[in-house]
């Protein structure tokens, strides 16, 4: 009886030692609520995920010589995801490891003072649920009444997670 509990012992604690790397074998998982929706209602980051915060990105104007002419609610939301990219691919990360942003929208003199999410949410679905990149993150997106510079309409931040 003795031996059967010290073999019952050292199995029970050999599969105990397997569990941390089993779980963080699995990697970031995604819950999807509508499979319209272009964004995910959960995101579950196993312990020992690598993580990288982006701070807020603004836009940049897409003619320098002209600094304060930054495009509207589409232009602005193409120029801060693309830079944001490019952030994220410098440290070995991609728009499929983010899992939580946060946008800040201004309203504009098109919309009536109203954020253009319609617009933010078209460009926004080209890097994210795509057939080359299907995970989407968690997203709050919140109306703000204005931003760093006149004409700003969009900033963006996030979190990025995968597994070493």
């Amino acid at each position: 009886m003795r031996k059967f509990s010290m073999t019952a012992a050292m199995v029970s604690g050999a599969l105990l030692a397997a569990l941390p790397s089993a779980a963080s074998a699995q990697g970031v998982e995604r819950t999807y609520g509508s499979p319209t929706s272009p964004i995910a209602s959960l995101a579950h980051v196993p312990a020992g995920a690598d993580i990288l915060f982006v701070s807020g990105t603004t836009p940049s104007p897409p003619d320098p010589a002209k600094p304060e002419d930054l495009g509207d609610t589409k232009a602005q939301t193409i120029s801060v995801l693309t830079k944001m990219k490019a952030a994220l691919e410098s440290k070995g990360f991609s728009m499929g490891d983010v899992v939580k942003m946060t946008v800040f929208l201004v309203g504009t003199p098109e919309t009536g003072g109203r954020m253009d999410s319609a617009a933010m949410n078209e460009v926004f679905r080209t890097f994210f649920g795509t057939a080359e990149q299907p995970n989407k993150p968690t997203r709050s997106t919140i109306q703000i009444a204005a931003l760093g510079r006149p004409n700003m309409y969009v900033e963006i931040e996030a979190i990025a997670a995968k597994m070493p």
